[in-house]
């Protein structure tokens, strides 16, 4: 059952980095009050400076919890599970917070697509059941089975969002490509998805808004390409060399044990749910899109997720 949120009485973002100041700055426009939960003092005063409440607290430190505003809330949870283990033990603090006062009246989450695991290219439902095969995966996997558990067990409606690659202004991987790092050849490269961050931006609004209760919905552009596609697709766009394509053994030996957990994975993202019931309308359908808006709000943008 879809539960209207127009606008909530306050939102309350957990983790309030690059999507988390897109999405509070789309409520504000529509004149909710948001705070936006960070760890450092500094995190903080650019809250302020952005016109967002910040709110200082620590999910590895349980004890700075207890007065998070979250009671009657429109929650996002963004901030991400710890580095280590298979266990989301900031997700167990969180909820165990909001056990001693009234709970958020509404949970949006970001996961990752990567909980389905290596599907070898073969196009990846919602319905699919999950297979995570790195430690990362299974962390954010156990998050959002914390966070189904506390949505029935106290009446919260809870949305997840599967989210695929994400880029956008200062998201993108130029520095890597700048070092001239090798990335595979295409025909060994592996199918992946990806979304500009203000769609992603959007998809959070449309979910809190329109998103069924308990309900999973993969975020992506629909658009799938590998890996190599995309390096060469933001280099030629940026007017950089395209990076040098080699097979398995160059790359394994100069890739950081991340980027070779991406590359070992290969998925389609089907978005129809996304599409259809969230009632989405992309502005960045494809990455042609996606790219040129980000050069035009910050030509020299760089790292993000690949």
């Amino acid at each position: 059952m879809t539960v209207p949120v127009t606008p909530p009485g306050h939102v309350l973002i957990v983790g309030c980095g690059d999507i988390g100041r897109r999405v509070a700055n789309l409520w504000r426009g529509r004149g909710a009050r948001v705070y936006g939960m960070v760890r450092s003092a500094a995190s903080a005063r650019a809250l302020r400076a952005a016109g967002i409440e910040p709110v200082q607290a620590d999910l590895d430190d349980a004890g700075t919890l207890a007065t998070v505003p979250a009671a009657g809330a429109l929650l996002y949870c963004f901030a991400p599970p710890p580095p280590h283990g298979i266990v989301d033990t900031r997700m167990e603090n969180l909820l165990t917070a909001f056990q001693a006062a009234a709970p958020p009246a509404r949970i949006v989450a970001i996961s990752t697509s990567g909980v389905y695991g290596d599907r070898r290219g073969a196009l990846v439902s919602e319905d699919d059941a999950p297979n995570p095969q790195t430690d990362r995966a299974r962390r954010r996997l156990h998050g959002e089975q914390l966070l189904r558990a506390f949505g029935k067990a106290h009446g919260v409606p809870v949305v997840i969002l599967r989210v695929g690659g994400i880029y956008g202004p200062r998201r993108l991987p130029l520095d890597r490509i700048r070092s001239g790092a090798p990335v595979l050849r295409e025909e060994l490269a592996p199918r992946t998805n990806r979304i500009h961050a203000d769609d992603l931006a959007s998809v959070c609004m449309a979910a809190a808004e329109r998103g069924r209760a308990d309900a999973i919905y993969n975020v992506t552009d629909g658009q799938d390409s590998n890996m190599t596609e995309y390096f060469f697709a933001v280099a030629d766009a940026c007017g950089l060399p395209r990076p040098p394509a080699v097979d398995w053994a160059e790359v394994e030996s100069g890739s950081s044990a991340g980027m070779l957990s991406y590359l070992r994975e290969s998925r389609r993202l089907d978005n129809r749910r996304m599409l259809d019931e969230l009632n989405v309308r992309l502005r960045y359908p494809t990455l042609h899109a996606g790219l040129a808006a980000c050069l035009a709000e910050a030509p020299h943008s760089d790292e993000g997720t690949p």
